[in-house]
């Protein structure tokens, strides 16, 4: 059996990697595991935000694609990211830490049987925290130890990706008959869908938005979305699955980090296949993950070239006491 695992990472498209560096860091606490660049645009930024370890399943992706637009919000896209936190109790710990930094939010919220809390950041990129608690199913990551945030309120993961769709009919049949994901649950124009484990980093949500005009992607927006598969071998199953339905797709792509297929299986909506390893520790030390510009081997030759391209930004934090921040 080749199911999927989960949810792998989100690639979203950010206006300033400085900017996204210190709010993912500094405000949500999550660790930068890989400060590389786009392998088909080299040009332009590829971070890594995930947990202590960079764990497949905790992965925040951004691009800074040199000039392009702010992207506006609609249907048949990518949403709202999600992300894990341990309790309930560690919503209203990040109420008062989003108040005291400034971050938009919603307050405290119930969607779908889930206490989430939604929020945004400096381009309106949606993202939500969602509570584990009494939510069984795929194992979450480690919190970064030497994060901001205390362990017992940190973010250790990602949880369901909420959906916007036109044709909601279309995109139940595709979700289920295509990927394997059973429906779950149904509350008004939203349906909750589980694979493999189920659980908060096994779902997707979505919700039915024929009211809406596409999203237009550009910053602020999500780019695509990767879900888990356990190697090459599940990898090329899923391949042969896609062509079986006649969706095109770009075969295998080896990222070096981990190997990966893309399909857009619905409107407007990119999806990733992505194999759990190898991972981010093969090419840094855990101690200084993320603080030096990573190139797979395939881009050593043209190093020269790209630390050009690409200005220079600093992620030295082994060398930092960063504390942890209470209220």
């Amino acid at each position: 059996m080749h199911t999927l695992k989960g949810l792998h990472h989100v690639t979203a498209i950010t206006s300033s990697a400085e900017k996204n560096y210190e709010f993912f860091t500094y405000v949500l606490g999550m660790r930068l595991v890989k400060k590389t660049v786009n392998q088909d645009d080299i040009q332009t930024y590829h971070l890594f935000f995930a947990d202590d370890e960079g764990n497949a399943g905790t992965d925040m992706t951004f691009f800074d694609f040199p000039g392009i637009p702010k992207g506006s919000h609609g249907t048949n896209e990518f949403y709202r990211t999600s992300f894990r936190i341990p309790t309930d109790a560690a919503l209203d710990y990040w109420v008062k830490r989003f108040e005291r930094l400034q971050v938009k939010h919603e307050g405290i919220q119930t969607v779908l049987g889930k206490k989430v809390l939604p929020f945004e950041d400096f381009d309106e990129q949606k993202y939500q925290l969602v509570s584990d608690e009494g939510q069984p199913g795929v194992a979450s990551g480690i919190p970064w130890k030497k994060g901001p945030v205390p362990d017992e309120f940190a973010i250790t993961g990602l949880g369901p990706m909420v959906t916007r769709v036109k044709d909601i009919e279309l995109f139940d049949k595709m979700i289920t008959e295509v990927m394997g994901f059973t429906k779950e649950k149904e509350e008004g124009e939203r349906r909750l869908y589980s694979v493999g484990e189920g659980g908060n980093g096994a779902q997707v949500i979505t919700e039915h938005r024929p009211d809406l005009p596409n999203v237009q992607q550009g910053y602020g927006t999500v780019h695509h979305t990767a879900f888990r598969v356990e190697d090459k071998e599940a990898l090329d199953h899923w391949t042969e699955t896609l062509n079986s339905f006649r969706f095109p797709n770009s075969g295998f792509v080896d990222r070096f980090y981990f190997k990966s297929l893309y399909a857009r299986l619905a409107p407007n909506l990119l999806f990733e296949f992505a194999t759990d390893g190898p991972g981010f520790m093969g090419d840094e030390p855990y101690e200084t993950l993320g603080e030096k510009l990573a190139l797979p081997p395939a881009f050593e030759s043209k190093r020269e070239e790209i630390e050009k391209l690409v200005r220079p930004i600093d992620t030295v934090r082994s060398t930092r006491a960063i504390e942890k921040e209470y209220e």
